[in-house]
C-alpha cells in the first residue's frame, strides 16, 4: 500500500509540472533564443556556478543543454495591496520576463527575489512572498518520505510483534535505539528522557534525510535544505523554545541566582545573570551556524573542485582534459566525506539539543 502511495505521490508531481517545464513556454521561445545566444558566449564564472547551486530558487533546475535551461517550475504565491493575491507558475518569470506586474530582481537589495514593478519595469514594492521555493518543495518531499518510511516501520512492528526486525525496519532500528538510549537517556536522564525522545528522533532523521538528499545531484535531490540558514534557524528555534518552556525552577535559578557565586557579581550589577542569559541565546545560535556552515561548506568545496575542469578548460581545452581526472577524484573523495558529515551533523545537532534539555530539567542536588 505504501509503495503504491509513494509512486502516486511522485507521479502526480511529474504530471502536474510536466506541461509547465520552462522550456515548453512557446510565448517566450524567441526571447529565450536571444538570451541563449548571449549567455553562450559568456565565460564560465565559478562563483555564479557555485552559488546558483546552493541558493534557494523559485524553480527546480534539472540540467542545461545547448544553452537551454530545463527546470521544473514551482508555484509562486504573492500578495500586494494593489494587485491582491498573485498565483502562477515560476516559469512565467523565467529569463527576466515580467508577468502580471511581477519579476525577479537581478540586482539591488532584492536580488533574486520577486518584486512588483510598473509598466516601465521600475520597482514599486516587495510583495508578501509565500511561494513554494525549491527548498520548501524539498522539505515537503523529505517530509513525505519520512512519513511513508516510519508509518511503514510502525505497521511492521504491529504485524511482526515479538519478531526479529526485517527490511527497512532492521536498517533503521539501530539508529532509533541509538538516539533513544545513547543520546536521549544519557543526556537527559531516566526520569525525563521519554518526553523529549519523539522530538529528538524527528529532528535527527529530518536533518539526516535532507543532508543525504542534498548529495544526490538529480531530482528530487540536490536541494541545499540544511545549508539554508533560515531552515537551520527554524530548527534551532524549536530547540530553544522547548528548552525555555520546559525548564524547571532549578534551571532558572542557576541563571538568575547561580549558587556559589559571590554576591558582588550578582548585585548591584547582575553581571553573572547577564552572562548566563547571553549563553541561553548563544546556544541555539551556535546550533544554527554549525549546521548551516558545515553543510554549505561541503557543497561549496565539491562544486569548487568540479569547477576546476571548466576554469582550466577556458584557458586551454587540453588543460581541461588534463585536470579532469584529478578534479573528479577530489570531487568523489569530498562526496564520501560529505556522506560522513551528513550523519555527524545530524548526530551533533541532536546530541546538543538533548544536552540542553538535560540542563533544563536537571534536578537540584543538595
Amino acid at each position: 500500500m505504501h509503495k503504491v502511495l509513494f509512486r502516486l505521490f511522485f507521479t502526480s508531481i511529474l504530471v502536474i509540472n510536466l506541461q509547465n517545464f520552462s522550456f515548453g513556454n512557446e510565448e517566450h521561445e524567441k526571447k529565450d533564443s536571444i538570451h541563449n545566444e548571449e549567455t553562450a558566449v559568456e565565460k564560465f564564472n565559478p562563483g555564479n556556478f557555485i552559488f546558483d547551486h546552493i541558493k534557494d530558487n523559485y524553480s527546480w533546475h534539472l540540467y542545461t543543454y545547448k544553452g537551454n535551461h530545463v527546470a521544473i517550475p514551482l508555484p509562486v504565491i504573492l500578495y500586494t495591496k494593489t494587485r491582491g493575491i498573485g498565483l502562477f507558475w515560476s516559469s512565467k518569470l523565467a529569463h527576466g520576463h515580467t508577468y502580471k506586474g511581477f519579476k525577479i530582481a537581478h540586482e539591488g537589495d532584492y536580488k533574486d527575489k520577486i518584486i512588483e514593478v510598473n509598466e516601465q519595469g521600475e520597482f514599486l514594492s516587495r510583495p508578501l512572498d509565500i511561494s513554494i521555493t525549491k527548498n520548501v518543495a524539498a522539505i515537503m518531499i523529505s517530509g513525505a518520505l519520512l512519513i511513508l518510511i516510519f508509518v511503514s516501520i510502525a505497521n511492521s512492528y504491529k504485524r511482526r510483534e515479538d519478531q526479529a526486525p526485517k527490511g527497512i525496519q532492521s536498517l533503521l532500528e539501530p539508529l532509533i535505539l541509538f538516539i533513544r538510549d545513547d543520546v536521549a537517556r544519557n543526556s537527559i536522564g531516566e526520569k525525563h528522557y521519554e518526553r523529549y525522545t519523539p522530538f529528538l528522533l524527528t529532528i535527527f532523521f529530518f536533518i539526516l534525510i535532507n543532508n543525504l538528499m542534498g548529495l544526490i545531484p538529480i531530482f528530487p535531490g540536490g536541494a541545499n535544505v540544511t545549508g539554508n540558514i533560515t531552515v537551520t534557524l527554524a530548527l534551532a528555534l524549536f530547540t530553544f523554545i522547548i528548552t525555555t518552556f520546559t525548564g524547571n525552577k532549578n534551571y532558572w535559578k542557576h541563571i538568575f541566582n547561580p549558587p556559589g557565586v559571590p554576591w558582588w557579581l550578582k548585585l548591584p550589577v547582575p553581571l553573572i545573570p547577564f552572562i548566563e542569559l547571553i549563553g541561553v541565546i548563544i546556544k541555539p545560535f551556535v546550533l544554527m551556524i554549525r549546521l548551516f556552515a558545515n553543510i554549505s561548506a561541503g557543497h561549496i568545496i565539491v562544486l569548487g573542485f568540479f569547477s576546476l575542469i571548466f576554469i582550466f578548460g577556458n584557458m586551454k581545452p587540453v588543460m581541461g582534459f588534463a585536470v579532469s581526472p584529478i578534479s573528479i577524484a577530489f570531487t568523489i573523495f569530498m562526496s564520501f566525506l560529505e556522506l560522513l558529515v551528513a550523519f555527524i551533523q545530524a548526530y551533533v545537532f541532536t546530541m546538543l539539543s538533548a544536552i540542553y534539555f538535560g540542563m533544563a530539567t536537571e534536578e537540584h542536588h543538595e
